[in-house]
């Protein structure tokens, strides 16, 4: 019975490299989703997890370094293939977390090569929102317009962004990743009662001012 194809994902962000490619290893049998840029490669990788990646380097947005760190740290099964033409020879370039190197232009079979030289991988679920196990955060200070915010780091994509806090009393909290995109659920650990105009007071200094006795934590 001859083995089944892993499915890989391409991210290129030259979309003549990125089609060629795509079309030759969709001719040889291989399930092929591709990727602009790190950010939309993420959202791929969201909507079902790949056996295997292959990545550019040189990328606006997210680069492949920057991705190909997020991948190992999160997908430390997934095998990655690192490719680019400012690098020559078949090492991993110095920093990148890849488990094997592609020089642009070396041809199809090179390529197919190293992609047989890794072990399959097991096959894994996708990875799918769960809106039911939120962040807990806690509350930062406020910022120059004395508007408080809270800091939140990305599940996904794992860059870090300040989020501003409104009046709502909601325990669950939504926010957009400014990166990715990705919806968030957060919750403030130490819940805020805030008006707009007003300096931010938390529970404990209201507790304080109306001179009821405190918790002990």
């Amino acid at each position: 019975m001859p083995r089944t194809k892993e499915r890989l994902l391409i991210v290129e962000d030259e979309p003549s490299i990125r089609e060629s490619l795509s079309s030759a290893l969709t001719e040889i049998g291989y399930p092929v989703r591709t990727a602009e840029d790190g950010f939309s490669a993420l959202l791929e990788i969201r909507k079902q997890i790949p056996d295997m990646i292959l990545s550019d380097l040189n990328m606006p947005g997210m680069s492949g370094f920057e991705l190909l760190s997020v991948v190992r740290r999160r997908f430390p099964a997934i095998p990655v293939i690192a490719m680019s033409g400012a690098f020559s020879g078949d090492e991993v370039p110095s920093g990148v977390a890849a488990d094997a190197f592609y020089q642009k232009g070396s041809g199809v079979r090179s390529l197919l090569k190293i992609m047989e030289s890794l072990t399959p991988p097991k096959r894994m679920p996708a990875r799918r929102p769960h809106p039911s196990a939120p962040l807990w955060i806690q509350q930062d200070e406020n910022d120059a317009d004395g508007m408080p915010y809270v800091s939140i780091a990305c599940p996904e994509c794992l860059r870090s962004f300040r989020q501003h806090v409104d009046g709502s009393l909601s325990v669950v909290r939504e926010a957009h990743c400014a990166y990715c995109r990705i919806p968030i659920y957060y919750t403030i650990a130490e819940p805020v009662d805030w008006v707009p105009g007003q300096p931010l007071l938390t529970r404990r200094r209201q507790v304080e001012s109306s001179g009821r006795p405190q918790l002990q934590h």
